[in-house]
């Protein structure tokens, strides 16, 4: 077993972790960063290997000058010994050993067919967790046909490969996330056929104190807006996709116009041909390793379950702080102002002399709150989606659970929560354990139970025992000895 020691770990290597660990060891603490990917940045800032083609961070990223410059003084502070840098390390579980927390590890971007990496555990005396968050999805008629892709999973193919997912796609949804995205496609050489948006931009104009204090969030929609008019996209508000057509793979889409009461207004469905499908209703934050420590949760505004944290980003558990989307989707902007606190706070916390004023920084976390708060109230998930859920559509796909069955559950057998739904009829017991259909299996058993989404039934789906997946090998494996002393560096 490989074994490190530190003083703060760091869980997740996005705006939110790399920001966190920055401000951290610049106050004097010795800190590891753990990230699943092979490269700093998390999703936001996902890149390319070099040698893949030609990058142009300006034409995909935000910020890109704020990552390389925070990124090139962590790499300086590994150089002194006090950052560890662990990049392909899912943390599968965290355990309380006496004063310390240890962080176990899976090696690799995948367990490995042929033996069993060694095990890596990082302990350490605090803890941020920074994990971030995936994209939300809806179930509709055809979801589950070749060529329809989460828009963060046709952005992510751009950002780290490269590819374009289709030649002629159609983004559709919900949320600012989408413009970016057919924004990418676009430039890279996709036809884009429309954006395909349930809400409109305008009622922003409801929060006027919040667009104020975000102000940059205008010029940068503006410049998605000016963009995909050169291209040609047709960006059409209050419209949903009402089913994805085809047989074997996916040829169109169906869309519809919603009136203003939410319904699909009569006569106003069209047919657009495509390739790809990409979509997306905003973002489930990813809470198993803050389930796993007991940290505290509620329901955000936009109905997902976060994790509650303190004005120093602190959780209900000691010792433990997070940052960005996991106590609420807001954006790299405020998950960067989060993070900062947080790496503060945990530097303080071992009394660190260096930490300094931060009271900018949380008033910058305010205004940014406010406007999240805005958005998500702006871009709500419209009632229609899971109003046309009939029995027949398929909502978890890697056991093939349709909407009937989850409705039986509630209705016939009596299931009072989605825990139950999930024992009865099997959703989100496949390979993916309900990351893609929890929320949907959530909204819809409390959809036929009558009553509102309670925090019981997204917990179903994000509380787990093993957070990744782990060999069984890695599982048996005894634990070492005590954690060497002395610096930050491996047994």
């Amino acid at each position: 077993m490989t074994e490190h020691r530190v003083d703060l770990a760091v869980i997740g290597a996005g705006p939110a972790g790399l920001a966190a660990a920055l401000a951290a060891a610049e106050a004097g603490t010795r800190v590891a960063i753990i990230d699943a990917g092979v490269r700093p940045g998390g999703q936001y800032w996902r890149s390319p290997a070099p040698g893949t083609g030609s990058f142009r961070p300006a034409t995909l990223h935000h910020g890109w000058h704020r990552f390389t410059s925070t990124d090139t003084r962590l790499t300086e502070l590994a150089g002194t010994g006090r950052v560890l840098r662990l990049a392909g390390h899912h943390v599968w579980s965290i355990l309380r050993a006496d004063d310390q927390w240890s962080v176990h590890c899976v090696l690799g971007a995948e367990p490995r067919q042929h033996g069993t990496p060694a095990p890596v555990t990082v302990h350490a005396r605090r803890l941020v967790l920074a994990t971030g968050a995936y994209d939300r999805q809806l179930p509709f008629p055809g979801w589950d046909l070749p060529g329809v892709i989460t828009a963060g999973g046709g952005q992510a193919l751009l950002k780290g490969n490269l590819v374009v997912a289709g030649r002629t796609v159609v983004v559709a949804g919900t949320g600012p996330f989408l413009l970016p995205v057919a924004d990418g496609l676009a430039r890279y050489g996709a036809r884009v056929a429309a954006v395909i948006e349930a809400n409109s931009p305008l009622a922003f104009a409801r929060f006027p104190r919040a667009v104020l204090g975000a102000t940059g969030k205008l010029g940068e929609a503006a410049g998605y807006a000016g963009r995909l008019l050169r291209h040609r996209v047709a960006v059409r508000h209050r419209h949903v996709v009402l089913r994805a057509l085809g047989t074997d793979r996916l040829t169109g889409v169906l869309v519809g116009k919603l009136d203003r009461a939410g319904r699909v207004r009569a006569g106003t469905e069209r047919e657009i041909a495509c390739d790809v499908l990409a979509v997306g209703w905003g973002f489930t934050p990813q809470l198993e390793l803050a389930l796993q420590l007991g940290c505290a949760t509620h329901l955000d505004v936009d109905g997902s379950l976060v994790v509650t944290v303190d004005e120093d980003q602190a959780t209900s558990v000691a010792g433990v702080w997070a940052a960005g989307e996991a106590t609420g989707v807001g954006g790299a902007d405020l998950a960067t102002v989060e993070g900062r606190i947080a790496g503060l706070a945990a530097a303080a916390s071992f009394g660190a002399d260096e930490v300094g004023d931060d009271r900018v920084l949380r008033r910058r976390r305010t205004a940014l709150r406010g406007f999240a708060s805005a958005m998500h109230q702006v871009y709500p998930i419209p009632e229609v989606m899971l109003e046309r859920c009939s029995d027949e559509t398929l909502v978890c796909r890697c056991e093939e659970v349709d909407a009937g069955s989850i409705r039986r559950a509630v209705v016939e057998l009596g299931a009072t929560e989605a825990r139950i739904v999930k024992l009865l009829a099997r959703p989100g017991m496949g390979w993916c354990q309900g990351r893609v259909c929890g929320f949907a299996t959530a909204c819809l058993t409390a959809r036929h139970a009558g009553r509102p989404v309670a925090e019981a039934d997204l917990r179903a789906f994000a509380d787990r025992s093993i957070a990744a997946p782990t060999p069984l090998g890695q599982l048996a494996t005894p634990p070492g000895d005590e954690p060497p002393a002395g610096d930050a560096g491996s047994a």
